[in-house]
Formats: structure tokens, C-alpha cells, sequence
């Protein structure tokens, strides 16, 4: 009994010692990964301080986009493709801002469109406010010409609230992006 008692023991004091020696270097592992952290931390800091305002408020703002990962890109390129007439082309998409109301995601978007006709971007803009997904807002136009023609691009501050709700384009719209065929 005292025989096994005794290999017991030092079997014990072996794996003690084992774990021990595993403990020190998860110990080791530990402070060389925080200083890393540290390390990488204080880069980014630079890093940061290097940006133009423009620059780091736009790194916010996709920082709060990658944190709301409910955002879909897909879904906002088809609601805004099922209110932009035919006649009216998108040029650029910037986003602002990328908040929560409740439990729904909303974006502030820095939306320009192409357009030879006023009357179709104001008519896309009626129907963006009407369409429960959008607020739009003109906020400026610039006459561009080149030598084929001449075109105005139209910027606009969107809000946008997308649903998760399917919705079919309106016959208008549908009329617009189909060349008036039904």
C-alpha cells in the first residue's frame, strides 16, 4: 500500500511539474502576444494621426459599417435600382454615416446620378421619398460637357432605411428602366 502510495505521489509531483512548465510558457506567449498588441496598437495610433479629417472620418464611418453587419450592400443597389428611372445613371456612392434607430440600421449616403433631364431626377427623387426606403434631398448640380454632349450630375443626400420586406418596382419605374414597354 505504502509502495503505491508513494508512486502515486510522485506521479502527482510529476504532472505537477509538467503543468507548471506548460503554465510558464502560456505565460510567456501571453506577454509576447500583449506586447505585440502594444505594439501594433501604438502603430495604429500613428497611423491615424497621419489621416486628413476627411480620412479619418470616413474610416468611422466604415468602422460603424463593419459593426452593423446587418447593412447589405446588395439589398441597398436594389432599392436604389428600383427607383432610378432609365434615363438617369448612379456615378458614385459615399458613405457618411452608418447609424441605428431602434433595431434598424440606416445609412447616410452621398449619392451623385447622371442626367441629361432635370425632370427625371426630380421624378426619382419624388419617388424616393414616397417609397418608405429613402430620403432624398438635393444638395447641388454641376453642368459637366464633353464633346458628344452635355449632362448635369446631381448630388444627393440620402437616408436610407432598408426593409426586409420584397417590393416590386412601380409600373412608372418599371415603364423608365424598360423603355416605356410593359
Amino acid at each position: 500500500m505504502l509502495g503505491i502510495s508513494v508512486a502515486g505521489a510522485i506521479y502527482c509531483f510529476a504532472v505537477l511539474r509538467e503543468n507548471s512548465k506548460k503554465d510558464e510558457i502560456a505565460r510567456q506567449q501571453i506577454e509576447t502576444m500583449n506586447a505585440e498588441i502594444k505594439r501594433l496598437h501604438g502603430e495604429g495610433e500613428k497611423l491615424q494621426q497621419q489621416l486628413s479629417p476627411d480620412q479619418q472620418n470616413l474610416l468611422i464611418a466604415a468602422n460603424r459599417l463593419v459593426a452593423h453587419k446587418d447593412f447589405v450592400w446588395s439589398r441597398l443597389f436594389s432599392d436604389l435600382e428600383g427607383v432610378m428611372p432609365g434615363s438617369v445613371s448612379a456615378s458614385r456612392i459615399a458613405v457618411k454615416n452608418v447609424f441605428s434607430e431602434g433595431d434598424q440600421v440606416r445609412a447616410e449616403l452621398e449619392f451623385a446620378v447622371l442626367s441629361h433631364d432635370y425632370s427625371a431626377v426630380s421624378n426619382m427623387i419624388e419617388q424616393m421619398n414616397n417609397s418608405g426606403v429613402f430620403q432624398a434631398e438635393l444638395r447641388g448640380q454641376d453642368l459637366q460637357k464633353t464633346e458628344r454632349s452635355t449632362y448635369t450630375e446631381y448630388t444627393l443626400r440620402l437616408i436610407y432605411s432598408p426593409t426586409y420586406r420584397l417590393s416590386a418596382p412601380t409600373s412608372e419605374v418599371a415603364q423608365n428602366n424598360s423603355g416605356g414597354v410593359q
